[in-house]
């Protein structure tokens, strides 16, 4: 953005307010990682904070209304110390640094820089993205029920199977069991083609993706064959006492009342349970209440469990979904 045009966005009463920062930059290279591909990075900078940012020999120049100014030089700072760290920048984390800082939490934006939480199959770490996230996976080490809530894109699923992972190659788990409701927008099992294996198995999918991502196909396999690792519908879970077992119930807001008692009842000695959900995605029938939203009110309080709420900041997928979900909330409200 030019200054001219900088200046005819932002009103000529700032020409005589405007103030300006300058940060020290390491390297051409740091540089480039921070303004991203075609300047990607640095546009959206300039439009969340209202500023114009530009590069000056070995620092950055930030230029703008001072209190814009003082915003975007501080989430610069913590960007730049992300880099320094091998954190990698992208927008949904721009805007996400930016969000906390102009809520007066800039601290809290290296805390989403933590620890490692696992390691996939094919050397990615995994790490928490967000304050939500990071919250979601502390209740997850310290809790052994622990409710997951939030939109699509949060991560309430692959963070909890790669918990349930960890877990069971630390060895302090025999299994892990994931299972969901076979209930999916519309349609009908019986209107399905194939066997039960068949019918069941689409709704299944994104828990073997999610496994097959920790442990490899091979090995999967391998402990699917001897009992260790099981996914199955919600169904198959009646009537059993579930030891020393990691369990995760996905899409739990397509759960009945019957269901999620059934389900909470289940699991035994040196078991740890996650139940995630998103209650604005309930495909039951009008008539049935949610299971999910049912046994948060029952649980609430009660010791021993943990209630963990994600919203559309938690969201880690393309940063427009973020926008949809916001959308949508908007509207509803």
């Amino acid at each position: 953005m030019s200054e001219e045009n900088y200046l005819m966005e932002n009103g000529a009463e700032h020409t005589e307010r405007c103030t300006q920062a300058l940060l020290e930059i390491q390297s051409l290279d740091e540089q480039i990682k921070l303004f991203g591909v075609f300047d990607e990075n640095l546009d959206i900078l300039q439009a969340e904070t209202h500023t114009r940012i530009s590069a000056a020999a070995d620092c950055i120049k930030v230029e703008g209304a001072p209190e814009n100014v003082d915003l975007c030089a501080t989430v610069l700072e913590k960007l730049l110390q992300m880099l320094r760290k091998g954190e990698p920048i992208n927008r949904s984390r721009i805007r996400y640094a930016v969000d906390l800082a102009k809520e007066g939490n800039a601290d809290m934006i290296e805390q989403i820089m933590g620890d490692v939480i696992a390691i996939t199959n094919r050397g990615r770490q995994i790490k928490c993205k967000t304050l939500g996230q990071k919250r979601y996976v502390q209740a997850l080490k310290e809790y052994e029920l622990v409710f997951g809530v939030g939109p699509a894109g949060t991560g309430k699923t692959y963070l909890a199977v790669a918990m349930a992972v960890l877990a069971f190659k630390n060895k302090d788990v025999d299994r892990i069991i994931l299972t969901r409701p076979a209930v999916e927008a519309g349609e009908k099992l019986g209107f399905l083609p194939g066997d039960l294996q068949n019918k069941v198995d689409p709704y299944l999918r994104p828990l073997h993706d999610a496994l097959n991502d920790f442990l490899g196909n091979e090995t999967y396999r391998s402990l699917v064959e001897r009992g260790s690792v099981e996914v199955a519908p919600l169904a198959y879970m009646r009537g059993r006492t579930l030891n020393n077992a990691y369990i995760i119930l996905d899409e739990a807001q397509n759960c009945t009342i019957e269901q999620m008692k059934m389900f909470l009842t289940r699991f035994g000695e040196g078991s740890r349970v996650v139940v995630t959900g998103d209650i604005t995605q309930i495909d039951l029938a009008q008539d049935r209440k949610s299971g999910l939203i049912h046994a948060l009110s029952v649980l609430e309080g009660i010791e021993g469990i943990a209630q963990v709420m994600l919203t559309y900041k938690d969201v880690v997928r393309h940063d427009l979904v973020q926008r949809i979900i916001r959308a949508y909330e908007r509207r509803k409200g």
